[in-house]
């Protein structure tokens, strides 16, 4: 049975009414709440729009109907809403958070933030989680008072931590940056407003990170099939997908391939919010919360997927990674994207001047963060024309 989805506002939910602030104060507004205003800010922002260009999995020439950046965060954004109002949670933070997680994404996806990282790793490195907190606190300029977006201390903190904690209590790195340390965003932000990087973030974070899981699994699952990686058939083998894979046919066995797989991917996403909100509020009744701030300070993330969703998840990654992530056109094609934006980079750091920036750092640690900030800032077909303008050679990203 499902559960219902008129559940009254959680004691844990976070409340905008108590918000920790900006740290810019700005007179509140008398028809929205802090969190809606910063979800509108995220909406109108640059780095938003930008994500309409910006590769999903597949470059923009696969065609129209492949997941872009954008179009990925609008499927996350409605699978975070839909999972925020079952639990009793506050939607217009987490619809925030499931809007701007991906802000800071580079140019080719994961390719592209291969290809930066590599470049700056004598410079503390590039991660697109770090870049998404830049972004919002000192790249975008709309405001003539202030950099960023002059988001609340919540927004702020989900877009660090969504994944989760990022230090120990003691400030030193753990999980993915134990080796490294802190991206320099990350750094540099809990030099100026502290976002208690060794807590975990509010239940609405938490709820867009594992959105973005959702999505990923029932999305990539439909790209990868349009594109003709994989036939639909074949998810029967793959455990939970695999299940409703079977009943679908059994209801609909004469249903040509295309409506076989929308009632699959529908069902998949519902399946899994079910999972998600179920084993949620199991985890919540037994910790107990009466506030955000418990949420923070649990020992483990409270938004999570059952022990047989946790499986499912596992499943269909394992499944689409040697079809899809790994398939050998679509390795082809990253390298190639690679090499696109290393190209620029070194292109950049030769004639910085061909940024055309309004001013150029003046230390070279400042302008190789200033050409990173630039290139990820890029639009897949922005990035392709500039290599063109400055190099014989362009790759044919097809």
């Amino acid at each position: 049975m499902a559960v219902s989805v008129f559940t009254a506002r959680a004691e844990w939910a976070a409340d905008p009414s108590r918000s920790r602030g900006r740290r810019f104060p700005e007179q509140p507004s008398a028809a929205r709440s802090d969190f809606r205003r910063d979800c509108d800010r995220i909406i109108h922002s640059t780095a938003f729009r930008r994500l309409k260009h910006k590769t999903q999995v597949f470059v923009s020439h696969e065609g129209d109907h492949f997941r872009t950046r954008l179009t990925h965060t609008l499927e996350v954004s409605q699978i975070a809403r839909a999972l925020a109002r079952s639990l009793g949670l506050d939607e217009d933070l987490a619809e925030t958070l499931a809007l701007s997680h991906d802000l800071g994404h580079p140019p080719f996806g994961h390719a592209g933030e291969r290809a930066l990282d590599h470049c700056m790793r004598d410079y503390g490195g590039f991660d697109h989680n770090a870049q998404s907190l830049r972004v919002v606190t000192k790249l975008e300029r709309r405001y003539a008072s202030f950099d960023g977006l002059n988001l609340t201390w919540e927004t702020l903190e989900g877009i660090a931590k969504h994944n989760g904690p990022l230090t120990d209590e003691q400030g030193s790195a753990i999980g993915r940056y134990e080796d490294d340390g802190l991206p320099l965003a990350f750094a540099e932000q809990r030099d100026e407003w502290d976002l208690e990087y060794w807590t975990f973030a509010s239940a609405e974070a938490q709820v867009a990170a594992i959105s973005d899981d959702i999505a990923y699994d029932a999305h990539d699952l439909d790209d990868a099939m349009r594109a003709g990686l994989f036939d639909i058939a074949e998810l029967k083998t793959v455990g939970f997908a695999g299940g409703i894979y079977t009943e679908v046919k059994k209801l609909y066995p004469a249903a040509p391939a295309q409506r076989l797989t929308g009632e699959v991917i529908r069902r998949l996403i519902a399946a899994l919010i079910d999972d998600v909100t179920k084993e949620s509020l199991r985890r919540a009744a037994e910790l107990g919360p009466h506030s955000a701030d418990d949420i923070r300070h649990a020992r483990d993330p409270v938004i999570r997927f059952s022990v047989a969703g946790e499986a499912a998840d596992r499943q269909i990654k394992a499944f689409l990674t040697p079809r899809m992530y790994r398939e050998d056109r679509v390795m082809r094609i990253m390298s190639d994207a690679e090499t696109i934006v290393r190209d620029l980079f070194a292109h950049y750091l030769a004639y910085p001047a061909d940024m055309e920036a309004e001013r150029l750092a003046s230390d070279e640690t400042a302008l190789v963060r200033q050409i990173a900030d630039f290139i990820a800032g890029m639009t897949d077909r922005f990035a392709i024309e500039a290599h063109r303008r400055y190099f014989d050679s362009t790759p044919d990203l097809r």
